[in-house]
């Protein structure tokens, strides 16, 4: 019977070169990474079933106790989401990972794969609004602690673990939406707890957490890595071990990735490169002129000198990625009359597609905070966050000088 593999063994069959070529670029890695299931076929390819016919009962045992078996059964894994997850342990420099059905599905399971009840977490402010509920409300209920840290403070994290208690050490680099940077080196040198960044902005392009010893990196893969607001994936990668029991804990939980979506993932990966070189382009023309505009009181993107850690995003970083936030003189009023008056750009949520989104942190992304935590994020009424697109740098310019012009 054809239970889809190559004989009764329970082995996957193999696609793409037999052999690959050694020290290949990142760029070329995008292209060829993530075809084991592929075949003969160029273009990534979708296994929708949920469901596979075992030869036998002990072939049955060994895929339901086999991590990231792609033929057993959805919530295990799937050949299409398998290939995704392979891309990314590659792009990573890691052993193994394992995709989700969004970044927060990655990030709770994490978070509560891990940690138990008098666990202790160290965390940073400047966080996400989802990873922020999560430790604000969610962890407490769970009887877990968490101790919140300036990540731009040199030590911050390592000063607040406690020895025997910490059980995890989670940053954001950079942050959304302020672009606070976490040093990776201080982060991967911290005994004891485990350590995750997560590297959504920057992408596996723009740093390598792992490779400064840090444990896990983790993506919002919605974004910038599948990078055409048509899929809904997250993903952590990490040592095979550490994985293992990440996967142990997803099957539980329930939030696996669905095939389309990763198949989505792929074909973005493909493109990446060029995405975030165009878009880390842009946004470096269009933070300049954001900085230099009366009506801006402040602008936060890597790539200025006015950053207050551009030193340490040039040493850890190699694109500066697509992502910009500034605040507009004026608070929530003008903020409203300023992503109502873009032409080019789009009022929406998210990130890393090929539209530039403008977004309104406070009212949408952070709504749950209140003001005191907004404060503490470092987001005003007046906070803009950009996702910056592949339209020409020009046509950005402008339109963000006109609507400047219009909510002022």
């Amino acid at each position: 019977m054809d239970d889809g593999t190559t004989d009764g063994s329970g082995n996957e069959p193999e696609g793409g070169p037999a052999t690959e070529p050694a020290d290949l670029h990142a760029e070329t890695q995008l292209i060829r990474t993530g075809r084991r299931h592929q075949g003969s076929a160029v273009a990534p390819t979708l296994s929708p079933s949920t469901t596979y016919i075992t030869p036998s009962v002990a072939e049955g045992r060994r895929r339901a106790t086999t991590t990231e078996s792609p033929h057993f059964y959805g919530r295990y894994g799937n050949p299409t989401v398998n290939d995704f997850e392979s891309a990314i342990a590659e792009l990573e420099g890691a052993e193994a990972a394992r995709a989700f059905a969004s970044g927060m599905g990655a990030i709770s399971a994490v978070v509560l794969g891990i940690c138990s009840k008098g666990d202790h977490i160290v965390a940073q402010r400047q966080l996400f609004g989802g990873t922020a509920m999560l430790f604000s409300a969610v962890c407490p209920r769970f009887g877990i602690d968490v101790t919140l840290v300036d990540a731009a403070q040199p030590g911050a994290f390592a000063d607040a673990v406690q020895p025997g208690k910490t059980m995890l050490v989670f940053a954001e680099s950079p942050s959304n939406p302020q672009l606070a940077i976490a040093d990776l080196e201080e982060l991967g040198a911290i005994a004891g707890p485990m350590t995750v960044v997560d590297s959504t902005f920057a992408t596996p392009l723009g740093q390598q957490p792992l490779r400064h010893g840090v444990d896990l990196v983790l993506h919002s893969a919605t974004k910038t890595l599948a990078g055409h607001n048509d899929a809904m994936l997250g993903v952590v990668a990490g040592a095979q071990d550490l994985i293992d029991w990440i996967w142990g804990f997803a099957v539980v939980q329930g939030a696996n990735a669905s095939p389309f979506d990763a198949m989505n993932g792929l074909r973005g990966l493909r493109t990446l490169a060029v995405r975030l070189e165009r878009q880390s382009r842009t946004a470096q023309v269009l933070a300049e002129a954001l900085d230099a505009h009366e009506a801006v009181s402040a602008c936060r993107y890597p790539g200025l000198q006015s950053h207050p850690q551009q030193d340490l995003a040039k040493r850890q970083m190699s694109h500066m990625g697509g992502l910009l936030t500034f605040d507009i003189v004026g608070g929530l009023e003008a903020g409203s009359r300023f992503v109502e008056a873009t032409r080019v750009a789009l009022l929406a949520t998210s990130l890393g597609g090929p539209e530039t989104l403008v977004t309104h942190p406070a009212s949408t992304t952070h709504v749950g905070l209140d003001a005191d935590e907004l404060a503490a994020a470092g987001i005003t009424q007046g906070t803009i966050r950009v996702s910056v697109g592949l339209e020409h740098e020009q046509d950005v310019v402008a339109d963000f000088l006109q609507a400047l012009a219009a909510a002022t």
